[in-house]
């Protein structure tokens, strides 16, 4: 809980910078960037936020990534600042905030379509559209595949779920069915 308001808070502040020097989507990216590289590198992520090792030499192992990374100035004040404070471990949870944030500014809502089978790009696009038209914002999906679904598709928009997948209608029938028989 409690990391999840450092996380907030951050991105917050982070999001405010951004507004202020225009620079939003470019802290976004970075810090997309860097989290990516955290995950990527298991070791790197465990140097930079395991407080057993000495504060010093993992404070060198960030000015290297910083460095090698390229990232804005403001960027790295920000990487910095985490650091100091002891939040560098928070840097994933701060990049989810902020991704929030920065759609929230953007009116984009995030989708995510698990489809049966590989769906053609024609067909991702009006289901992109139509989405869109009915959240009345720019939609940004990811797609996956997941054979269990037997057929159709489930698209999950944040706490909204439409499923259309034929093993949900096949349940529904049986249940309809298994009520009808009961009458």
């Amino acid at each position: 809980m409690i990391s999840i308001r450092i996380a907030r808070r951050y991105a917050k502040a982070l999001l405010s910078i951004g507004r202020e020097d225009g620079q939003a989507e470019t802290y976004k990216e970075e810090l997309g960037s860097l989290v990516k590289l955290l995950e990527e590198q298991k070791e790197l992520d465990q140097t930079l936020c395991n407080p057993l090792y000495d504060p010093e030499s993992r404070k060198k192992v960030l000015e290297a990534v910083v460095e090698r990374s390229g990232v804005s100035k403001v960027m790295a004040c920000f990487l910095f600042l985490l650091f100091d404070k002891g939040r560098i471990q928070y840097l994933k949870d701060i990049y989810a905030f902020y991704e929030k944030l920065t759609d929230e500014l953007a009116n984009i809502v995030r989708a995510d379509l698990v489809s049966a089978v590989e769906l053609p790009k024609k067909s991702i696009a009006k289901i992109q559209a139509a989405l869109s038209e009915q959240m009345g914002k720019k939609v940004a999906m990811e797609t996956r595949v997941d054979p269990n679904l037997i057929g159709g598709a489930v698209t999950k928009i944040g706490d909204l779920v439409l499923d259309g997948s034929v093993r949900t209608q096949l349940m529904s029938l049986k249940e309809s069915l298994q009520r009808s028989e009961n009458i």
